[in-house]
């Protein structure tokens, strides 16, 4: 059977280039390999076909004699098809991590890779959420065992070459007429296994040291704010970069304030005779000692805004409002004086005892309920 001419096959002009060509065999590799069409002669053959035009045209001389000769000027015939020419097909595509993708090759474990990240949890108080400050922590972090200097093995005893792969790192898988490329098992791709495990680290390359390490905490964090440490979490692998330290705050619950975004809200009691007659109440803030004035008539549940006494805005721009809640008490012992005198005030007051007529809130919430 005559063998198709090798332009034809890629589907390239005769004086295609090396990225023309290059380009050419990758669609149709893709196109054609047999893991993506298994148990498929037809697409066997022609990725074969596509290889073979591939290795003859992307060979200046084998190019050259083909072109003048044809497949006649190849000196003993045509090239059968090698894996190994095509095992590392990295070099040929340009794109490992994709082709391993499709087709499961393996990329090898000793290339760099950046740490892992760390979570620190962090709890602070209500004030240092509010005003902000700095604070020193102990970061735990995973480093290179001074000992063995991060191999894992005994100084004395050292490394050894790994029996399985023999030093290369990596595995040959044949798969039909396929030769793939694996990370070994046995050594992780590092070509050498430990002999003796280091008695510090215990084989593991790295300990765990405490970091002491400054943080800023700005003013107007909350629950759940998170601050990056760049560089400061796990460190790379085969010299890639570290991952990256992130501290969760939790803040304490205070006493007396409650936090609403960025504002603050207390309750203050006062007694009834303060409610009906007004009065002055002190209330010590973060700001200092602030009077509230109360007028005559205040009611159970009124509230008074001291603006910008909150919670500053965590990106600038302000702060946020403090709200002071009345809760009016109603005594419940009272002495005989207390008795009496609330008794005139009794006699003198209006009876008001009928039902309050519903307002024109109340009636649109009943028509809409």
């Amino acid at each position: 059977m005559s063998k198709r001419d090798y332009y034809e096959v890629l589907g390239v002009p005769r004086d295609a280039d090396e990225a023309t060509l290059k380009s050419a065999y990758r669609k149709l590799a893709l196109k054609y390999h047999p893991d993506r069409n298994p148990d498929d002669a037809d697409a066997e053959e022609k990725f074969k076909e596509a290889a073979e035009a591939y290795s003859v045209l992307s060979d200046p001389q084998k190019r050259a004699a083909y072109d003048r000769y044809g497949h006649d000027g190849l000196q003993g015939g045509p090239p059968a098809f090698d894996p190994s020419a095509f095992s590392e097909f990295t070099d040929i595509f340009g794109f490992g991590d994709l082709f391993a993708e499709f087709f499961g090759g393996a990329r090898r474990q000793s290339r760099m890779r950046r740490g892992e990240d760390v979570r620190y949890d962090l709890e602070i108080e209500f004030e240092e959420a509010l005003r902000g400050k700095t604070i020193d922590i102990q970061a735990p972090r995973a480093e290179p065992c001074p000992k063995c200097k991060g191999t894992g093995a005994d100084p004395r005893e050292g490394m050894v070459t790994c029996s399985l792969c023999r030093g290369r790192g990596e595995i040959l898988h044949q798969q039909s007429f396929l030769t793939i490329r694996r990370t070994c098992p046995q050594c992780n791709g590092r070509g050498s296994v430990v002999r003796k495990s280091c008695v510090e680290c215990g084989g593991a390359g790295e300990v765990r040291r405490d970091r002491k390490l400054k943080i800023t905490i700005p003013p107007g964090v909350d629950n759940g704010t998170r601050l990056r440490l760049s560089g400061e979490g796990q460190p790379g692998v085969n010299g890639g970069p570290p991952g990256d330290l992130y501290v969760f705050l939790r803040v304490r619950p205070h006493p007396i304030f409650e936090r609403q975004e960025n504002d603050l809200h207390c309750t203050v009691p006062i007694n009834i005779a303060q409610a009906a007659l007004g009065t002055e109440i002190h209330l010590l803030t973060f700001d200092g000692l602030q009077t509230i004035k109360i007028p005559e008539g205040t009611q159970n549940g009124a509230q008074f805004k001291l603006r910008g006494l909150g919670v500053p805005f965590l990106n600038g721009g302000g702060r946020g409002d403090l709200y002071v809640h009345v809760e009016v008490r109603v005594p419940t012992k009272l002495t005989k004086e207390q008795r009496r005198l609330l008794e005139q005030l009794k006699e003198t007051l209006p009876a008001e005892n009928e039902p309050r007529e519903k307002g024109i809130f109340d009636k649109v919430k009943d028509y809409f309920m």
